[in-house]
């Protein structure tokens, strides 16, 4: 068990690449408890958090910031303790020197649910703010923008090579928000 004494120092891990070659996500955290540093392309520290589920939670950040996510150090621990998980996270980023982005004025961007409402182009908001829209009209354009955003991530991901499935929660999109099933 991890305790405050032999918290590793960031720098020591491995960076484990996001995608790897065959187009997968890095499975060996899968339904693994820990904390995790995520890195752009540059290897520039992005985003600390912890999780039940590393894996999932890696998931999640992909498709929220694509373009954030190309390396990741996890530590896990094998029993939950929050105690724990919130030392290692803190003691990461203070050993970056600053709060990364992710932990701070971006946090939202890396822990919401996607808003594809705040994407619109003007002419979906035009069509979307038509006075004569009764309610249901309106839940299929923002339903339509949640399908743009939802093929634009897709996209920019099979062009990084990515394998895994990725799959939205249907029922959200009808409020225009993006998250994983």
């Amino acid at each position: 068990m991890t305790t405050e004494t032999n918290i590793p120092a960031l720098t020591t891990l491995e960076y484990v690449a996001y995608i790897d070659d065959s187009g997968q996500l890095p499975e060996q955290f899968q339904g693994k408890i820990g904390v995790y540093a995520i890195f752009d392309q540059a290897k520039l520290l992005q985003f600390v958090g912890y999780s039940r589920d590393v894996y999932l939670s890696l998931r999640q950040h992909l498709v929220r910031q694509p373009q954030q996510c190309y390396w990741v150090k996890v530590q896990t621990i094998e029993r939950p303790s929050r105690t724990i998980l919130e030392s290692i996270e803190n003691a990461w980023i203070a050993e970056n020197g600053s709060v990364p982005s992710g932990n701070g004025e971006n946090q939202e961007t890396w822990t919401q649910p996607i808003d594809a409402k705040k994407v619109m182009t003007p002419e979906e908001q035009a069509n979307y703010q038509k006075p004569t829209n009764d309610e249901l009209t309106q839940i299929k354009i923002i339903k339509n923008v949640a399908r743009r955003v939802e093929a634009e991530i897709i996209a920019s991901l099979e062009a990084r090579g990515l394998q895994t499935q990725i799959r939205f929660n249907p029922k959200l999109k009808e409020e225009g928000l993006l998250d994983l099933k």
